[in-house]
């Protein structure tokens, strides 16, 4: 009688998928936060890269947060800023092949996206930076793909940009 008066359930395959995704759920973080960490650690290294915003890097000035309130990982959405600004962040994102490009974040995929260019294009370069937004800003959603290749897909970009021999400031 319940079904009738208040609709239909679940199909069983959509049943199967939502029970296998919560299932694989504590695998996929795994796999995320450590791809995430690992890119994190090449981009902090990279001469194209002017800083990276990641929690589980040693040198953030969350780390010790990020430990207490986080110790599996700090997850697998974060920015970094590129030498070049606006310009060298359109070209990371439009050089990548395997990295999607997607204002979305969770997805199993690694995604990037340059959000002066995107989602805050309609801000003034101020407001962008006051929202953390500014004209040298990537962000990823780092997937489960194998972190070689991740790496790989945003080192061969990074080596292209002009300002890849510029030492940190």
């Amino acid at each position: 009688m319940a079904l009738r008066d208040l609709g239909p359930t679940l199909s069983p395959f959509n049943a199967f998928q939502i029970i296998t995704g919560t299932e694989t759920l504590p695998l996929r973080m795994e796999r995320h936060t450590s791809n995430a960490l690992a890119v994190a650690e090449f981009l902090d290294a990279h001469p194209a890269v002017s800083w990276v915003s990641h929690s589980g890097l040693p040198g953030s000035r969350y780390h010790a947060l990020q430990q207490k309130y986080l110790p599996k990982g700090a997850g697998a959405v974060f920015t970094f800023g590129v030498h070049g600004g606006f310009e060298a962040g359109v070209q990371v994102v439009e050089g990548v092949n395997i990295l999607s490009h997607l204002a979305n974040i969770g997805d199993t995929r690694s995604l990037i996206l340059h959000p002066a260019s995107t989602t805050h294009r309609q801000l003034t370069e101020e407001q962008q930076i006051a929202a953390g937004a500014g004209p040298d800003v990537v962000r990823l959603s780092i997937g489960i793909e194998t972190v070689t290749d991740i790496i790989a897909d945003l080192q061969q970009v990074l080596d292209r940009l002009p300002h890849a021999e510029t030492a940190r400031s």
